[in-house]
């Protein structure tokens, strides 16, 4: 099925809630009459369509002519973002002080200095009180540009107190930048690599962190200082595999957030993104307690509409709580129930289409498959795994389109589809080896899948065994154990040596756990 054409203004005009398309109109109204401006009607005729068609759309406003359609929708969407712009400025403080900025600017041309002054005053120390400091500096440097033109005599000293503000201020910034572009860079670098593959690696992130990290000291700190210290160090980890620090610094994240509530309103993206991480973490941990709790958390918050305020944050916190709720699934392993959430994960994708990254979407897809594979339905786990293999960027989660097709070998192997096997051996070979990602534990699957259609059925329990023996030291070793993350194979290869459902062989586990 063909993909259905997407424009940006057309989605932009369907995300806009019943009170925003009010609004806008009346904000369209508010110079008089509006019955010829073409960008309403172009606006009516694509609010009243399902699906974007240009050649439709230009027969519903016949005085758009085609060679003014470009321009006309770009005026539209403008007219949309000032709208949106008014209508949300009492939510948002930065949109309020960078519209004081503007009208100081304005009284600033008018010659009203004192008066622009005054107001530039006020909006400083809002964003101090805030920690909106590069709107701060932004202000302060305004008031230099007047203090310096005219003499305003507006207070003692006013040259030194204001220099003085502006290097202390200037220092948190350039503080702020360094440790929020480690943190941007450390992200990346695991989108694109996922955990640290072998020492090679390990050592290389190692040394891009210790170089790149700024020496301080963390009760010194402003907040912003503080949440990007600790965002850093939980991406580092998290490569490395230090799942104890990555907990210990995304509980201190949440934990700042809630020492500073006012600022979980103000920056509810990342209070959200903190809990996001925790989850993660105590997922990999197994910490079952203390998982459970913090899914309770979120779920509180989800109800907070004064942290999840818009389509934004809904979204982030529908990716994270349901990955949350199906790795509670895996630890549990509950697949026969975990499978019900699937529905609505799906429906939630089809209603978030556009607005979720693509690696959100590969992963939400290795974890349906996974508790399909759990529930031993191994076709719809091949169906969804199929998802990923066939996706065109592999570069994007290396680790996951790796994990994808090795779960895919078993999942066929398990399937009885010995005739596909073979291909999806080789395939799968030579992927991994393009992405130089073969390791042990790789070598052993395949080399046992290999010759699985040479064993005989008395011999099949025997190899079984054997293949668990060698795997499971290599669950104890910091770079070998990486595929463990993404593959319970150990909880399979028991599950067929002792002719039990995998379910049944991780609920035994999990009452070890407990």
């Amino acid at each position: 099925m063909a993909n259905q054409k997407r424009d940006p203004l057309f989605d932009l005009i369907k995300s806009l809630t019943k009170t925003e398309k009010r609004h806008f109109r009346l904000f369209v109204n508010r110079s008089g009459n509006t019955e010829d401006v073409k960008f309403i009607k172009l606006f009516d005729a694509m609010e009243s369509m399902k699906r974007y068609d240009d050649q439709a759309i230009l027969k519903k406003v016949p005085s758009i002519k085609k060679i003014q359609f470009s321009n006309q929708k770009a005026n539209l969407y403008k007219q949309i973002l000032s709208s949106l712009r008014h209508y949300h400025i009492g939510q948002n403080l930065d949109i309020q002080l960078r519209e004081n900025l503007d009208h100081a600017k304005v009284l600033y041309n008018k010659g009203f200095y004192k008066q622009a002054l005054k107001l530039l005053d006020r909006t400083k120390h809002v964003a101090i009180e805030n920690k909106h400091f590069t709107i701060s500096l932004e202000v302060m440097e305004f008031e230099k540009l007047i203090e310096s033109q005219y003499i305003t005599r507006s207070i003692e000293n006013r040259a030194e107190a204001l220099t003085r503000e502006v290097d202390e201020t200037a220092k948190i910034i350039t503080s702020s930048h360094q440790l929020s572009n480690l943190t941007l860079n450390l992200y990346s670098l695991f989108l694109k690599k996922g955990y640290a593959r072998d020492e090679a690696d390990f050592n290389e992130v190692s040394e891009y962190f210790r170089k790149n990290l700024p020496e301080v000291k963390l009760e010194n700190l402003s907040f912003y200082e503080q949440l990007y210290y600790h965002q850093c160090h939980v991406w580092y980890n998290k490569i490395v595999q230090n799942f104890p620090n990555t907990f210990k610094h995304a509980q201190a994240w949440v934990n700042l957030f809630k020492a500073n509530p006012e600022m979980a309103e103000k920056q509810s993206v990342q209070f959200i993104k903190g809990y996001q991480n925790l989850l993660g973490a105590l997922f990999q941990l197994q910490y079952y307690s203390r998982l459970c709790e913090a899914i309770e958390e979120v779920e509180t918050l989800a109800r907070n509409k004064n942290i999840v305020r818009d389509l934004n944050t809904e979204i982030l916190v529908f990716k994270f709580l349901y990955i949350s709720k199906v790795n509670k699934h895996f630890m549990e392993g509950s697949f026969d129930t975990g499978v019900e959430l699937i529905p609505e994960i799906l429906d939630k994708l089809k209603q978030y289409e556009g607005k979720i990254d693509p690696e959100r979407v590969l992963m939400f897809y290795y974890k349906i498959a996974s508790l399909y594979f759990g529930n031993a339905n191994y076709r719809r786990a091949i169906f969804y795994l199929n998802q990923i293999v066939y996706f065109k960027d592999v570069n994007l989660r290396e680790d996951i389109h790796c994990f994808a097709r090795i779960l895919n070998l078993i999942a066929h192997f398990e399937e009885g589809q010995d005739f596909q096997l073979e291909y999806q051996i080789k395939s799968t070979f030579q992927f991994i080896g393009k992405m130089n990602d073969q390791q042990a534990v790789q070598k052993e699957i395949f080399q046992f899948l290999r010759k699985s259609g040479k064993i005989k059925p008395d011999e099949l329990k025997k190899e079984f065994q054997d293949l668990h023996d060698r795997l499971a030291p290599l669950n104890d070793d910091l770079f070998e154990r990486r595929p463990f993350l993404y593959l319970d194979i150990l909880s399979w290869l028991k599950s067929k040596i002792e002719n039990k459902p995998v379910q049944s062989i991780v609920r035994e586990k999990f009452k070890g756990l407990k």
